[in-house]
């Protein structure tokens, strides 16, 4: 199984890039994010997701361990393919579509090209628990080690006090989809209102 290819960027559009690495091109399907990651670079290096099907054998390509694991988490639920999954990579962010899952935000998933309520709604009963206990990351860690130090301290203080890590993540993932800014006192104060 290949996990990487790494080596000069022979062709690159916003939905696919060829990497040429030991005189041989490896094409790859990528996001809009994986797009941006390797724009105007000569040299490059992309994780691997290999799909094989009785009729065509395809390659997707991510600038980053943590998309291609979210990339894996999304293609988990039924009904939600590999070309939804790249669509909802190429119109949100891994850190946007974790915050909307979190805080069950069923119109910022449904604004994705392609992707109806009800299966905005079944990515978000499917993953909520999975993103909470930190799958669909490469680390592995929390949703909480992925988010900032004022996310981490304020989710600490409020599972101390007694709260849930799901309702935790979710008054903390709204909170901060407020105000990205705010310090770990507010964040701590207004999830407490929320929860």
């Amino acid at each position: 199984m290949i996990d990487y290819v790494k080596g000069s960027i022979a062709e690159l559009t916003p939905t696919d890039v060829v990497i040429e690495t030991g005189n041989i091109g490896y094409r790859a399907l990528i996001s809009l994010q994986t797009y941006s990651a390797l724009d105007r670079r000569s040299e490059g290096m992309i994780y691997v997701h290999h799909i094989l099907r009785e009729d065509e054998e395809l390659y997707y390509g991510f600038a980053t361990k943590d998309e291609r694991e979210l990339f894996r988490l999304i293609i988990s639920v039924s009904g939600v393919g590999a070309a939804t999954a790249r669509m909802m990579l190429s119109s949100l962010t891994c850190e946007e579509i974790r915050a909307a899952i979190l805080s069950e935000d069923v119109a910022r998933i449904k604004s994705v090209k392609g992707l109806g309520v009800k299966t905005a709604q079944r990515l978000i009963i499917e993953l909520k628990d999975k993103i909470t206990k930190g799958a669909g990351m490469a680390d592995s860690t929390s949703i909480f080690a992925a988010q900032s130090g004022v996310a981490d301290e304020a989710s600490t203080a409020l599972v101390m006090l007694g709260f849930t890590k799901a309702a935790v993540a979710k008054a903390v993932a709204a909170v901060l989809k407020a105000d990205p800014s705010a310090a770990v006192e507010t964040v701590i104060k207004k999830a407490l209102r929320m929860l």
